[in-house]
């Protein structure tokens, strides 16, 4: 069979490459081209767009790239007109993918969606479009079932491909103390930074990260940078703090740290599901977060509360996001605070009700993929 599977962001590259696996690991002779990213063209798909330039955040940042935005959408639906594939899968990136899932369906193409996007949070009118354009949903979180449901479409959960990811990295893990050596420190406390993957997020997060890093010396803070952001960046907004940049290694930075502050994302769900009690921190600028506040409809930003339908960890979300509150709630939740251990039990409860691994295998075979 011949797919085309389209993710616009850093964590669709990640489930995608995860798919593209399984598929391949079903169907050895799958022809697989995507817009994507590394991981995906190295779990063997032929990358024809790389997800850079598709990741527009915010509501300011579209409406100052809606020229490039028209441009990749017409170049896709060239692109699935020239290759005809039996299946064009879709993964999250609701505004770009809806658009071409209408275009693929009234084209005549199988349309599934691999990830759903998040329309239980805020455009929820968007379902109307999954009901008439796509043939078949898979969903990752449990939640998402009854979500679905009141709106009369038929979904698959086969469980979450991060619980594939993770459990499949931790397998390779070589010890702590080697980990330590491979980044180049001694074997020490470690609180580790996610600041996001986009320049817009980072901007307005990581400045008040840095404004905790002084009043916790016994601990070696590690922020997990991504490749595609430059060094220069990060280091402008580090400045004299003592924070270590290390990129590429964000699970292996997670595994060995007491404790973790992470900036709203996908990321909050992989710092659960590797062990590391977290603050939550988010912040935007006045006009996104205005917008934000009127069309978005539930009550927790963090995937961790929004799968277990209470407050497991913290949310510091625009004006909450201060130095004061993250000093609270960092001591909270680090060895010997009053948080750390309910934390931890609820990671356990978390996983339980996420399902086993193998959702991408499941997803891909005869019952989801093809």
């Amino acid at each position: 069979m011949k797919y085309f599977i389209i993710a616009g962001e850093q964590s669709g590259d990640l489930h995608g490459s995860n798919l593209v696996s399984g598929i391949l690991s079903s169907d050895q002779e799958a022809d697989i081209y995507c817009w994507g990213g590394d991981m995906m063209e190295a779990a063997g798909a032929k990358l024809l767009v790389h997800y850079r330039k598709l990741a527009f955040m915010g509501f300011i940042e579209v409406l100052k790239n809606l020229g490039a935005i028209k441009k990749n959408l017409s170049l896709c639906k060239e692109q699935i007109l020239d290759l005809k594939p039996d299946v064009v899968i879709f993964i999250d990136y609701p505004g770009f993918n809806l658009r071409i899932a209408e275009f693929a369906k009234k084209s005549g193409f199988r349309t599934f969606y691999y990830i759903s996007p998040k329309l239980w949070a805020w455009n929820e009118r968007r379902v109307k479009k999954i009901r008439k354009y796509i043939d078949r949903m898979f969903i990752i979180f449990p939640f998402e079932v009854a979500f679905y449901g009141k709106h009369g479409v038929a979904v698959e959960y086969h469980g979450n491909p991060l619980v594939d990811e993770i459990e499949k990295r931790i397998s390779q893990f070589p010890e702590k103390s080697e980990i330590f050596r491979s980044i180049g420190i001694e074997e020490q406390p470690v609180i580790a930074l996610l600041a996001g993957s986009r320049k817009h997020e980072i901007e307005f997060v990581l400045p008040v990260m840095m404004k905790v890093v002084r009043y916790f010396p016994e601990y070696r803070f590690i922020l997990a940078g991504v490749k595609n952001i430059p060094d220069e960046f990060y280091k402008r907004i580090i400045g004299n703090e003592p924070v270590l940049l290390v990129k590429n290694m964000t699970y292996e930075i997670l595994h060995i740290s007491r404790g973790a502050l992470v900036t709203s994302g996908t990321a909050t769900l992989e710092a659960a599901l590797l062990g590391a009690p977290q603050v939550v921190c988010y912040k935007a600028d006045f006009f996104s977060m205005l917008i934000a506040w009127f069309v978005v409809k539930v009550k927790y930003i963090s995937l961790v509360n929004l799968i277990m339908e209470f407050e497991v960890v913290r949310e510091l979300v625009q004006y909450d996001l201060t130095k004061k509150n993250l000093m609270a709630e960092l001591k909270a939740i680090l060895p010997g605070g009053d948080k750390r251990d309910k934390i931890i039990s609820d990671y356990a409860a978390l996983k339980v009700k996420l399902g086993p691994a193998g959702e991408s295998e499941r997803a891909a075979n005869g019952r989801g993929g093809g």
